[in-house]
């Protein structure tokens, strides 16, 4: 279910943007209607839906829109024409039209947010930072007491709760504004580049952290950055801008393996796969594996065939006419426990743990979802993954199928 969804949205940054809006309509560029009307646009036909529990990730370069964007969602931004509707309570409030009392309810219980810059009040402490907005929603003390003592611990802050702003590290700063949004208790969370005023190492950390705390708590999550591989860590799905136009919205392997055009494929030109795709992006599906009567040849050159019963679910394996064990791995599991047979695997393995399976026991993978075979992997679709090839772009061995150097261990 959509909690957000942008219609056809366009923000022009004045008070009066209906010839500006005309001039879009007649396929003007923004920097003509900047140079004939003085109006700048921000955001030009935006359409997009953020479901419950995603990170939603809005990037791009300076100026791309990105921000005005998300300023819609709490009425920073004033949406010039167009919906945006957010679910409150199993109904769509339309920002755009809502009424002012209406903002403020949804600014107060139903969206929170953090900021790049922290904007935490110096004057008070860490604990009364965070208590703010409770004290703004009418929240009795005890309770307020309570729920900030909660965030604290969540943010690892509570020995710091009695310092001032100034007494802390950047990243603890925005730890503190990160506490202060989710003790508002709203489910909608927006965070304007809260990480990219912070050096790499604490910002790796304070990724990190928030991909934690989202586990625990499934907030829905609208979240804006300039930075590929932030995006690409954190986005359950991600929105490329530029020119205040979404370029594309998908997952991040699809982004990745089939950008939409060339802008898309500059951004993703020097990502490093190994951070982003998954064993269902990579695979070999069955329906292209070879097959007889019920089994299905994992890999030619070993002679090595599964054997499938009812909706796919793997019955056993065989090297030529002799019997195969295959084993299992699961996430956490020390690889250097595995030995040399096929692995059984989920199809949402990394592309990183997949590659140490492949070259610690010397086969292939056998992907399942719910105990049902459904792909191979093996080298060519990892060295093509390595290589920027998209599914689109099948495997061209030599000889036979996957007929290229191994990536085997040296026995």
């Amino acid at each position: 279910m959509s909690i957000i969804r942008f219609e056809d949205v366009d923000v022009v940054f004045s008070k009066h943007p209906k010839e500006a809006l005309k001039l879009l309509d007649e396929g003007l560029s923004r920097p003509e209607i900047l140079k004939r009307t003085g109006h700048v646009v921000g955001v030009e036909k935006a359409n997009l839906e953020v479901n419950k529990g995603e990170i939603c990730v809005l990037m791009g370069l300076s100026g791309s829109g990105k921000s005005s964007l998300l300023r819609c969602i709490n009425g920073l931004n004033r949406v010039s024409r167009g919906k945006l509707f957010v679910e409150h309570e199993g109904t769509q409030i339309d920002i755009a039209s809502c009424t002012a009392a209406e903002l403020k309810m949804m600014r107060t219980k139903r969206i929170a947010m953090v900021f790049q810059k922290f904007a935490l009040m110096p004057w008070l402490t860490v604990r009364e930072n965070i208590s703010f907005g409770l004290e703004m929603q009418g929240r009795p003390a005890e309770e307020r007491r309570r729920l900030v003592d909660e965030k604290l611990e969540l943010v690892g802050l509570t020995q710091w709760r009695n310092k001032k702003p100034d007494e802390l590290s950047g990243g603890m700063q925005q730890r503190v504004g990160l506490a202060r949004a989710l003790a508002m208790d709203a489910d909608i969370l927006l965070m304007d580049e809260p990480f990219s005023a912070l050096d790499p190492l604490i910002r790796q950390g304070l990724q990190d952290e928030l991909l934690d705390l989202q586990r625990k708590l499934q907030k829905t999550i609208v979240f804006v950055s300039h930075d590929l591989d932030e995006a690409l860590k954190l986005g359950s799905r991600i929105a490329i801008m530029k020119d205040g136009k979404i370029i594309q919205y998908s997952r991040p392997e699809e982004i990745v393996l089939n950008p939409a055009d060339d802008y898309v494929r500059t951004f993703v030109a020097h990502t490093n796969p190994l951070n982003v795709l998954c064993g269902r992006s990579l695979m070999r599906p069955l329906a292209a594996c070879k097959h007889l009567d019920n089994d299905v040849c994992l890999d030619p050159g070993s002679n090595i065939w599964l054997s499938l019963g009812e909706q796919n679910a793997l019955k056993s394996a065989r090297m030529g006419d002799l019997p195969l064990n295959v084993q299992s791995w699961h996430p956490g599991q020390p690889v250097e426990n595995l030995g040399r047979h096929p692995t059984l695997v989920s199809s949402d393995i990394g592309m990183r743990e997949a590659l140490e399976i492949r070259y610690h026991t010397g086969n292939k993978l056998v992907l399942h979802e719910h105990n049902q075979i459904i792909g191979i992997l093996g080298d060519t679709e990892l060295y093509h993954a390595l290589l920027g090839k998209s599914l689109g772009q099948p495997a061209q061995p030599a000889a036979r199928n996957d007929a290229v150097v191994p990536l085997r261990k040296a026995n």
